[in-house]
């Protein structure tokens, strides 16, 4: 074996070597602490994303509603205990126990026409 291959195996562990000597550096003078420390931190920087993403989607398979519009029955989407608008017909809509309700502000009266058969005057 070469000089030079030797040169150019060193070469590529020098890195590891230098990071690895600064631990055994701050280890055997009591600040191991400090080590622990730094990979606790780097350890949670790589685990919270993770915890984050699939807390994420459970939150949304949870809270996620898609049911039809009351009013002109578009199918829409909607987070549970929140305020949408149909893009269909632009009524606002509230998405309550994971359905859309009409949206009436305080005070007004919501009524439900129900047709009548008219009966003739003879009878």
């Amino acid at each position: 074996m070469s000089f030079k291959n030797l040169q150019f195996n060193v070469e590529k562990i020098r890195p590891w070597l230098t990071l690895l000597a600064i631990a055994w550096l701050l280890a055997s003078l009591g600040l191991g602490w400090l080590v622990n420390s730094l990979v606790i931190i780097l350890g949670l920087l790589l685990f919270l994303p993770v915890v984050a993403f699939f807390g994420f989607r459970w939150w949304l398979a949870k809270n996620l509603i898609t049911d039809q519009c009351p009013v002109c029955g578009y199918e829409l989407t909607g987070i549970n205990n929140s305020q949408v608008q149909c893009t269909n017909c632009g009524e606002r809509l509230l998405v309550n126990n994971r359905q859309f309700q009409r949206f009436t502000p305080e005070g007004t009266i919501d009524v439900t026409a129900v047709e009548v058969q008219a009966q003739s005057l003879e009878d």
